[in-house]
């Protein structure tokens, strides 16, 4: 598995100190068929080949098991990651008429929605000048735990908790999916007019690409999980202005992009750009 360094700063319910932590990295992989462009899935790098024989199988392109079809290498990034592909099939085996269409749902968890290319999002940029207050950090998670009440139950439900500035409360979102749950949230602040009150959202499990695009086109500057965060996760809250936090419990957090935007009391961290450091084999 690919991993790589990334500062961050950690929160460890008294005080702010630096640190170096190890990060999955995620990358974008286009797939075409035929030349024709099918989906961008999110992926972990390496074992490729696999990764899109078994993605055309289950999604009913190409589900023959006698023929190996040919996989073209199209584009690579500056870190030699494989980024693109190009599926060879014999056109009377392609079982699926998906050009065009757009609706294959395929990420590192569940998706970037069925994009052909992530050049199809926007860019944004967050402006915000409110601070966070760090003791109100695992106050939000506290208030979602206890109205987790299908998880409580069940034991197979994510939560999205929405709040504001001051840790208030806006909403509460269960699903058996992350990604639905912070759907579910947004789609309910836009529906009660909310949406201009919200500071942070609060997430249920890791932090991967299109969980901070969701968070992004929302407008909303803060962005907490219980989990881990992906390097294309952090990558893409840095640029976006979005302060992103992760490993949130236990009354701990860490900080992996604009710090500055979180104080303890009346101590505010200074600006800290986090940067991919050195890559770990």
């Amino acid at each position: 598995m690919k991993i790589e360094l990334y500062n961050g700063v950690l929160y460890n319910g008294i005080t702010f100190s630096q640190l170096e932590d190890v990060i999955s990295i995620e990358v974008p992989l286009s797939i075409a068929v035929n030349g024709i462009p099918f989906t961008v899935t999110m992926q972990t790098p390496g074992n490729e080949k696999e990764l899109v024989r078994g993605l055309l199988f289950g999604e009913n392109v190409f589900r023959s098991q006698k023929i190996q079809p040919k996989i073209e290498i199209s584009e690579v990034n500056k870190a030699g990651h494989i980024t693109a592909v190009n599926v060879v099939i014999p056109i009377e085996l392609v079982l699926k008429d998906f050009a065009g269409t757009r609706n294959v749902i395929s990420s590192s968890s569940c998706g970037v929605c069925g994009k052909t290319s992530l050049e199809e999002e926007e860019c944004i940029i967050i402006s915000n000048t409110e601070i966070l207050k760090a003791e109100i950090v695992p106050e939000m998670f506290e208030k979602v735990s206890v109205g987790q009440k299908n998880f409580q139950k069940s034991g197979g439900t994510h939560a999205a908790g929405a709040f504001t500035i001051d840790g208030e409360l806006l909403v509460l979102q269960e699903d058996i999916g992350r990604h639905n749950a912070v759907d579910k949230v947004i789609g309910y602040l836009i529906n009660t007019n909310l949406l201009h009150k919200v500071k942070c959202i609060t997430v249920s499990g890791r932090i991967s690409y299109e969980i901070v695009s969701k968070i992004k086109s929302a407008g909303i500057p803060f962005l907490a999980a219980v989990s881990a965060p992906s390097s294309l996760a952090i990558d893409n809250a840095q640029e976006a202005g979005i302060t992103l936090m992760a490993f949130c419990r236990n009354n701990k957090f860490t900080i992996y992009s604009n710090p500055q935007m979180v104080e303890i009391g009346a101590n505010q961290l200074k600006a800290n750009e986090v940067k991919v450091k050195t890559d770990v084999k």
